[in-house]
């Protein structure tokens, strides 16, 4: 029967052909504005590594000075300083462990036809490519002992590989990068985590900016900055050592856990760290030591403002406002059809039977409403995405929204549809055929 039904609402699209167009484009610009904001707060809002997000966790700690400090204060920033960065390392928790920073230089190819250019990227330790499941196109990432010495090795973006050597796999080949030449030993896949979670601070959320990576501790040993966010509360010692002993805060830090079992354990573990370290006259603030998995760590950033929550409330009141006019039209369209209504009533169909046809038929129009609203939503994801490479990353429908989009029109149209579907099936037979 409902396929019966599908047939009549298909045909009776075409019965007043300029009522229905302006059914479905009403609920197309309605489903278009909503799906589309919506998107972009479904992308911005997302996990990206939604099978482990327990089990990465971050630690802040506040060694802030007392001056101007009141109980309850939140900590000055969310990363750590080098001093505590290095102790966590060499505590050994967890199953793995890395600290970060953001670097900025510039490479000089073989190659005589590219000049010199900037490239931006990061230092971490050896294991963030393996805790962030990063995969590898070429190579490798370096050994523990590169870790350990400091040692001028190098792991390229794809992007960057191919701009500098083509197709061909570069690990082994040395590339001077800030003076001094650096080994590759592994070229990673494309990795575009969204967002960006790993050195969110002082970039952005939905940036793209690692092209390369090497260790923390060569980048150290060449005395690099740090290209990002740095907070410091108070002056730091003559040079580059001074900066390092200081108490600014500069590094982004991450656990792996076995499991998320294991968080507790190693909360109790930082608290004894901070209880040691206020024995040497740090960490005088005295306040509660976080530890924040990966969902809980982008809440905190407030990485979905709530100027994009807005919008998107801001798209589903226009998406209601749309559906209150679909109302009145279908109402309008309904009513014409009062003599019909009768006549099926009196040749023995139900008020259910009446109600699944119009209803069927609502369905019908929501669903050519969906179809035009993709395309709607579509191309306005393209003219978003084309303001701004950030906006780029973030417009961009998935197989999730695509079926949402079909599913919200349906519905929407079927929510429009049950007044005048239930308003049609109260009409009277005796009444209608008296007036033929």
């Amino acid at each position: 029967m409902f396929a019966y039904y599908f047939k009549l609402g298909l045909r009776n699209l075409r019965r007043n052909p300029a009522l229905t167009v302006l059914m479905v484009l009403t609920l197309a610009i309605g489903v278009a504005a909503s799906v589309s904001t919506l998107t972009i707060l479904h992308v911005m809002s997302g996990n990206p590594m939604p099978h482990k997000s327990e089990r990465l966790l971050v630690p802040v700690f506040d060694n802030g000075p007392l001056e101007g400090y009141s109980p309850g204060d939140e900590p000055n920033d969310s990363q750590l300083s080098y001093r505590d960065a290095m102790n966590l390392l060499a505590g050994g928790q967890g199953a793995r462990r890395t600290a970060m920073m953001g670097l900025g230089g510039s490479v000089q190819p073989d190659r005589k036809d590219i000049a010199p250019f900037a490239v931006s990227g990061g230092a971490p330790t050896r294991d963030f490519f393996a805790m962030f499941e990063i995969p590898f196109l070429y190579g490798q990432a370096w050994t523990d002992a590169d870790d350990k010495s400091g040692a001028d090795v190098m792991v390229l973006t794809r992007a960057l590989s191919e701009k500098l050597y083509g197709n061909a796999n570069p690990v082994g080949r040395r590339l001077r990068y800030n003076g001094f030449d650096y080994q590759i030993t592994g070229v990673i896949d494309t990795w575009k985590p969204v967002p960006s979670f790993h050195r969110i601070i002082g970039t952005g959320p939905f940036d793209e900016v690692d092209e390369y990576f090497i260790p923390i501790s060569s980048a150290v040993r060449h005395e690099s900055n740090n290209s990002g966010s740095t907070n410091c509360t108070s002056n730091s010692g003559p040079g580059y050592q001074g900066f390092l002993d200081s108490e600014c805060t500069w590094l982004q830090f991450w656990f792996e856990v076995h499991s998320a079992a294991d968080r507790p354990a190693l909360q109790d573990w930082l608290d004894g760290y901070a209880a040691e370290q206020r024995k040497l006259g740090r960490l005088q603030r005295n306040t509660p030591n976080r530890l924040y998995d990966l969902a809980e760590w982008l809440e905190h950033l407030k990485v979905v403002g709530n100027d994009s929550k807005l919008s998107a409330w801001l798209a589903f009141g226009f998406l209601l406002l749309c559906l209150i006019n679909t109302i009145g039209l279908l109402l309008a369209k309904f009513s014409v059809r009062a003599p019909e209504v009768g006549v099926r009533r009196a040749l023995g169909a139900s008020r259910r039977e009446i109600f699944h046809q119009f209803l069927t038929e609502t369905a019908v129009i929501g669903l050519a409403g969906g179809l035009l609203g993709l395309l709607l939503a579509l191309g306005a994801l393209g003219l978003i995405s084309m303001q701004s490479a950030q906006l780029a990353i973030v417009a961009r429908m998935d197989w999730v929204m695509l079926i949402a989009t079909f599913a919200m029109a349906v519905a929407a149209a079927v929510l429009a549809g049950l007044l005048p579907t239930w308003r049609a099936c109260q009409v009277t037979p005796a009444l209608q055929l008296k007036s033929q």
